[in-house]
């Protein structure tokens, strides 16, 4: 079975096709990606008018480039697969609308998939796959959850962001010193040259005693020491702020994370979304979790981000597990859905 997948929730256009058999990890034959930062760079942040008349431009050539990769025809593909939601609800739209005419076109059957289950399921096509039940921490975006994973579809919520994400709070915090957009990235890059003892920013819930996040109150923290600096800082400073931002952030990702692997007495964690790519999150995460003998997964580099191979990813191990593809080509999109519900 070979499943063909379309991702285009937010800024990044992907495409890919993974094969199943009956059991066993479905496999990655060809992906591509197509990300729009510089497009959004002169705005400091996604236009999502922008962004959907981006997907409409990329998909298809995309689609295109995977198949050749894969040396598949249109014919050898058996379902397709799209990112129903959550996300913008235009750039969802173009996703949707190609993924659902292209399945009519063919007469093959769709499915429409949750993009945070793409994520959670994105360390299953790593070298070193997880094996269930897990404790993952999801840091996708706008998004940043604890749960318990038995199985593909069988996810219990031990914990989320009750206001700012984390990846919110590293854009949002390089946006204030100004480093431009994608804020994470530039924010992480400086903290390397930063001391983060030179300022005090608090960690939102550390001591809560449940496994929620909060991340706006730091935010403000920092907007706080900008304002104080004045605006002639310079970039020693703003390094050590950076420096102190990461710092605060991964504390808290990392006391949580170890907190719930405590609670549910399981001895593996998965960490996926873009911000498990952050290298200081994984350093820390993987000498507390050697501590404790857990076994730590991730997803590779390049599929950190929105792609299309963990939307086919995802279809291909709901499938296997007994989902039925419609043939109903009425296509909708979700912008707000939540996992528990998918």
């Amino acid at each position: 079975m070979k499943v063909l997948g379309v991702e285009s929730s937010c800024d990044e256009t992907g495409v890919a096709v993974v094969e199943a058999r009956s059991s066993g990890v479905p496999t990655l034959l060809a992906h591509a990606l197509h990300s729009q930062i510089d497009m959004h760079q002169a705005y400091g942040g996604v236009v999502p008018e922008l962004a959907s008349r981006d997907h409409i431009r990329r998909v298809v050539p995309l689609a295109r480039q995977v198949l050749a990769e894969a040396k598949l025809g249109l014919a050898d593909i058996d379902v397709v697969a799209y990112t129903k939601g959550p996300g913008l609800a235009g750039a969802l739209l173009v996703g949707a609308g190609v993924a659902c005419s292209l399945a009519a076109a063919l007469g093959k059957p769709v499915l429409g998939v949750h993009h945070l289950e793409g994520h959670l399921l994105s360390p299953f096509l790593a070298s070193d796959p997880p094996e269930f039940p897990f404790v993952a921490l999801l840091v996708s975006g706008g998004h940043t959850q604890l749960m318990r994973v038995d199985d593909v579809g069988h996810y219990e919520l031990l914990g989320e962001t009750i206001d700012d994400a984390a990846g919110e709070a590293f854009d949002k915090s390089a946006k204030l010193m100004g480093l431009g957009y994608p804020g994470g990235p530039a924010l992480s890059r400086l903290a390397a040259f930063g001391d983060p003892s030179a300022f005090s920013l608090p960690r939102p819930l550390l001591h809560s005693g449940n496994l929620d996040f909060s991340f706006a109150g730091l935010k403000t923290a920092v907007r706080t020491q900008v304002l104080k600096l004045g605006g002639n800082v310079c970039e020693q400073d703003k390094a050590n702020l950076a420096a102190a931002t990461q710092e605060a952030i991964v504390e808290v990702l990392v006391r949580k994370s170890v907190a719930a692997l405590q609670q549910t007495g399981l001895k593996r964690l998965v960490v996926a979304g873009g911000v498990g790519a952050n290298a200081m999150l994984r350093d820390q995460l993987n000498a507390q979790c050697a501590k404790r003998q857990v076994r730590v997964h991730y997803p590779e580099l390049a599929l950190c981000t929105d792609n299309g191979a963990m939307i086919a990813l995802a279809a291909a191990m709901r499938l296997q597990r007994g989902a039925v593809p419609g043939f109903d080509q009425g296509f909708d999109v979700r912008p707000r859905w939540a996992l528990s519900a998918a």
